[in-house]
């Protein structure tokens, strides 16, 4: 299929009559890749809870310091990021290959849109590599096969899962999911996730999701806390533990950062 072919036919794949919950984060994030559906539900979904905008950049900062620590720290220099959403200013692989630059990155998500713009904006630098699948996060023999032809599994692999595991209903199928990447991957890998939870404190949030369920697409499932951490069982959960994705290793000024709902940690296999 030639590039000009794959391209129309990933626009005949996008619905533009119903939002879409990467193209509403894009719009939060002060992107260009959204339609007038998606702005509505977006400034709808922002009237019943003000605060959810702040959830799309805490979770982009956080994808960032946590990237930043596993380079710096941890020595990794392979990336797993099921469920891209649409390219914005620091994606996995530059913060990644700004510090490292033969980093290899491998991006996976099931809309077109996000695909059609992955290949158009996320190149690599010249030392190391990025690729895209188009698969779904239960496709988990399918990703690992074909990410294993651009990264080596017999060394530390970061999977990255932020704000993508919301996105399947059942709760132990989306352990199973984690554990059966998790052990496809080599000691010293990392899982990096991130989740919306529900409390009873924040009832806007159950809102919102609410309304988001009804009216876009995929459906969401929030989960509490303590059912976040059970992700990361198995695994040497690093310091703060599972926290508010603002309050993970903040930087310099950030520690007052408000608290979200939106939930985040990361966890090294032995």
């Amino acid at each position: 299929m030639s590039a000009v072919t794959e391209y129309q036919d990933s626009l005949v794949r996008i619905d533009t009559t119903r939002p879409h919950t990467a193209r509403i984060w894009n719009y939060w994030l002060g992107g260009k890749d959204h339609y007038p559906v998606d702005r509505e539900a977006g400034d709808r979904i922002r009237s019943i809870h003000p605060g959810i905008g702040e959830y799309a950049l805490a979770d982009r900062l956080f994808l960032g310091r946590s990237v930043n620590h596993l380079v710096t720290t941890a020595g990794v220099r392979q990336f797993l990021d099921i469920g891209t959403g649409l390219p914005s200013g620091d994606n996995t692989h530059e913060v990644a290959q700004r510090v490292a630059p033969e980093s290899r990155i491998v991006y996976v998500d099931n809309d077109p849109l996000v695909l059609t713009h992955a290949r158009a904006l996320l190149k690599s630098a010249r030392e190391g590599r990025t690729d895209y699948l188009d698969a779904d996060l239960r496709d988990t023999d399918l990703i690992l096969e074909r990410a294993a032809k651009t990264l080596d599994l017999s060394r530390p692999v970061a999977l990255m899962l932020l704000g993508v595991v919301i996105f399947v209903e059942d709760h132990e199928e989306t352990y199973d999911l984690v554990r059966r990447l998790m052990s496809a991957l080599a000691p010293g890998s990392h899982l990096v996730l991130s989740h919306t939870i529900t409390s009873a404190s924040m009832p806007e949030v159950d809102a919102a999701v609410a309304f988001w369920n009804e009216h876009g697409t995929p459906r969401l499932t929030q989960r509490t806390p303590t059912q976040i951490e059970r992700y990361f069982d198995g695994l040497e959960l690093l310091e703060p533990g599972v926290v508010p994705c603002s309050r993970w290793r903040p930087g310099p000024g950030d520690e007052g950062a408000a608290e979200v709902a939106m939930y985040a940690g990361v966890g090294r296999k032995p």
